[in-house]
């Protein structure tokens, strides 16, 4: 399995993971989707940090002079966007990235790294997510730091992202907003809702921005320490200031292995090897909903983004029956969905739990050829495996048995056995 390890020891920044992708293999020429549709041009570069050879980038506006302006500077320069492009809005910035063409990988990742901007910045100033005015975030420097470090990573094309345990920094930082300590509020609200580990210092400067935490978050599981991988790829981002005793560069590892890493979300270690997705769980309570509805969710949600609809009986006010609805999506398709579960089914309200996770299996379908009175059946079934191809369950498509039970007569469980047992041996198992 190819793994890609960020070495978050020494904080990151959107153009800082930009450099160490590029520095690690990734062909720079993939950039181009988001400098077409942006006024920006990507600048790319080399520099030394203490002793480090590393790699620059820089997002400058096609109207600026290769000099870029000293007041603009910050700690990992590029990443904000204060004086570089306009505040937008979380929808705004949305249309922006779904205009690009991207494929349907890398916008994902990309849209994914913003909804957690902007929940983050709708929790911290108490709004909705539709409402939420990007500042720093939302220029065009940021969101071309943001969907280049998709691209890049799209075109190194890992089998599995990690990342160390990320340094915050310290002391305090200037916004848009005031002055407040590091970690910032959004950086802070990111941590929260990430699979990795935030850790505070080595330094009193802002080490980790909020755009940093939210490609992280997007990409990365947390690991407690470098899995064990053979290095191939290695590469050093840096960011724009320079510190007297810490390198300040992103570092990033590619190699074949990682498959037991120490996991940050468990210690016995039972969820090594499921794969970290992130979702969206939607809820509503409804007391008058017909059968008919109910028995149509599935496939009127499934139409517009929706992975999983649960219908639960339950006791509502007044001691009245009714039903919990439960939905789980990919959080740029929770609004889509909540909006099609109100409409269907006439709730009042639906509600979202902070972005969250699960773990899932890699999942296949093998199909079954089976020799029945001298006839060749078909059935598919689906293998479950971890991501290092422990195979652990095999499960035969109802529907399939039931069609093939249907023309020869035989039991359904049985054609669900025999279609099993098939693709069991074919596995060698």
């Amino acid at each position: 399995m190819r793994t890609l390890v960020f070495d978050g020891r020494t904080g990151a920044a959107g153009d800082m993971i930009c450099a160490a992708l590029i520095a690690a293999g990734a062909d720079p020429d993939v950039l181009a989707p988001a400098s077409d549709r942006l006024p920006v041009r990507y600048e790319i570069g080399e520099t030394t940090r203490n002793g480090v050879r590393s790699t620059t980038v820089d997002v400058l506006l096609n109207d600026e002079d290769r000099d870029h302006d000293p007041s603009r500077d910050h700690d990992h320069a590029g990443d904000r966007a204060e004086g570089a492009g306009s505040s937008r809005s979380y929808p705004e910035v949305v249309a922006i990235v779904e205009s690009m063409g991207l494929s349907e990988a890398v916008e994902s990742v990309a849209l994914d790294a913003f909804e957690l901007l902007g929940r983050a910045e709708a929790s911290v100033h108490g709004t909705d997510l539709d409402e939420t005015h990007f500042h720093e975030v939302g220029a065009d420097d940021a969101i071309a730091d943001v969907v280049g470090a998709a691209l890049l990573l799209d075109d190194l094309g890992p089998d599995r992202v990690v990342t160390t345990p990320v340094a915050a920094g310290g002391g305090e930082v200037e916004m848009a907003h005031g002055t407040y300590p590091v970690p910032a509020p959004a950086t802070t609200e990111i941590a929260a809702r990430a699979g990795f580990s935030l850790v505070g210092g080595p330094i009193d400067r802002e080490l980790l921005t909020p755009t940093g935490a939210a490609i992280l978050a997007a990409v990365a599981d947390g690991v407690d320490s470098i899995p064990d991988i053979e290095v191939d790829a290695t590469g050093y981002g840096a960011g724009d200031a320079a510190f007297d005793a810490h390198p300040n560069v992103l570092r990033v590892l590619v190699g074949d292995g990682g498959n037991r890493g120490d996991e940050s979300d468990g210690e016995d270690g039972s969820d090594e090897g499921l794969i970290h997705d992130d979702v969206a769980v939607l809820e509503t309570n409804l007391d008058d909903a017909s059968p008919e509805v109910l028995g149509g969710l599935q496939e009127t949600l499934e139409d517009v983004g929706a992975r999983d609809v649960t219908i639960v009986p339950t006791t509502m006010k007044k001691s009245r029956p009714g039903h919990l609805v439960t939905v789980i999506c990919k959080p740029a398709d929770a609004e889509a969905v909540a909006e099609r579960l109100a409409r269907e089914t006439g709730t009042l309200g639906v509600r979202q739990s902070a972005a969250s996770h699960r773990w899932i299996a890699e999942r296949a379908f093998e199909t079954a050829a089976l020799s029945i009175d001298g006839d060749e059946y078909e059935v598919s079934v689906k293998v479950a495996s971890t991501a290092d191809g422990d195979v652990y369950d095999v499960s035969a498509e109802y529907d399939d048995a039931a069609a093939v039970a249907g023309s020869t007569g035989a039991p359904i469980r049985e054609i669900l056995r025999r279609a099993e047992a098939r693709v069991r041996e074919d596995l060698g198992e």
